[in-house]
């Protein structure tokens, strides 16, 4: 993809998604600093890094690898803003605003996939 990886639809919705998730975990309580707040923070950068390595990876394996590992991310940041709303640190509004976006960006992690599969199938038609 000869693109810059920040034209892409589905970097910058995952940019915001990061965002979003930052200030909900800004109000959490400060015991859980170091728990759900940091496992919410890291997996949210999680699916943005691998949506921006996977589209930049020459190796169409790697590509997906990428875009796989993004898409499992985004699974677990789901469940992670579950147990947020279940222990009440953030709102069901809240709730409802990033869950979705994430399902927004893993329905263009889905696309993306299959964009990837497509034109890695034309490829090796050509050769």
């Amino acid at each position: 993809m000869d693109r810059d990886y920040t034209e892409l639809v589905i970097w910058r919705e995952g940019r915001q998604l990061v965002n979003l998730a930052y200030i909900l975990t800004a109000n959490f309580p400060k015991e859980e600093l170091l728990a759900l707040t940091s496992h919410i923070r890291r997996m949210v950068t999680s699916v943005s890094f691998n949506i921006t390595e996977g589209s930049r990876r020459q190796a169409s394996e790697d590509t997906l690898q990428c875009l796989h590992t993004a898409g499992k991310s985004l699974y677990k940041l789901e469940t992670q803003f579950h147990l947020a709303l279940d222990q009440h640190y953030i709102s069901k509004e809240d709730f409802e605003i990033i869950n979705k976006k994430i399902l927004l960006c893993k329905k263009l992690v889905s696309g993306f996939i299959n964009y990837k599969l497509i034109e890695n199938e034309k490829f090796r038609t050509i050769i």
